[in-house]
């Protein structure tokens, strides 16, 4: 009986969750066959683990947090259940100033907030190379602002890829040759290290 309740209070048609990743060409795929980006091995990795889910790909090669901003309504147009956002990579590459990066960043999260859509934040670890001042700001507003926005926060959306440099290890066996993107195998190590904040994602979805 108590299933058949269950079953009556479920809405006729439910599909699987839809989830937006919002980023740039790491979230996109770029330079890899369709099947091996982040989103479908994501979507796999979610599945294998028995969630319901339609991982859909809002990458956009060369995208600044500035172009997510100007894109985040029309991405919450489509109603996703959950966003993971990803951006700041091309900011690092144009040593865009934090300040602005978290003023974007901030517009994006206002805009999931207002929608209702639970947000994880990736972030990335800034090089030192624009001096220690840049670095602190940059990797703190991710912090700041998942804490501000209630949002979840994968600190390092590169994660095993960077501790695999911090050791100074090779990292021919993860990346593509232009050094930038991964590889099949690194994209699997990326899923592999933020799947389970992911997982943590969807359960919030049950809550909204």
């Amino acid at each position: 009986m108590a299933g058949l309740l269950l079953l009556a209070a479920m809405p006729a048609g439910a599909g699987p969750l839809v989830l937006t990743a919002m980023g740039d060409s790491l979230t996109q795929g770029y330079g890899l066959p369709a099947e091996q980006g982040f989103v479908p091995v994501l979507q796999d990795w979610l599945q294998t683990r028995g969630h319901d889910v339609r991982v859909i790909n809002a990458g956009v090669s060369g995208d600044t947090t500035a172009g997510g901003a100007a894109r985040i309504d029309w991405t919450l147009a489509d109603a996703p259940d959950a966003l993971i956002v990803a951006l700041g990579g091309n900011d690092l590459l144009r040593g865009i100033d934090p300040a602005a990066s978290r003023a974007n960043l901030e517009a994006i999260l206002t805009a999931a907030q207002k929608a209702g859509v639970p947000v994880l934040l990736a972030g990335l670890p800034a090089p030192g190379n624009y001096g220690p001042d840049f670095k602190r700001d940059f990797e703190a507003m991710y912090v700041d602002l998942a804490s501000d926005w209630d949002a979840l926060l994968h600190p390092d959306f590169l994660g095993p890829i960077s501790d695999k440099a911090s050791q100074g290890l090779s990292l021919s066996d993860l990346m593509q040759d232009d050094r930038i993107h991964p590889n099949a195998e690194g994209v699997r190590q990326i899923v592999d290290g933020i799947g389970p904040k992911v997982q943590q994602l969807l359960a919030r979805t049950a809550q909204n």
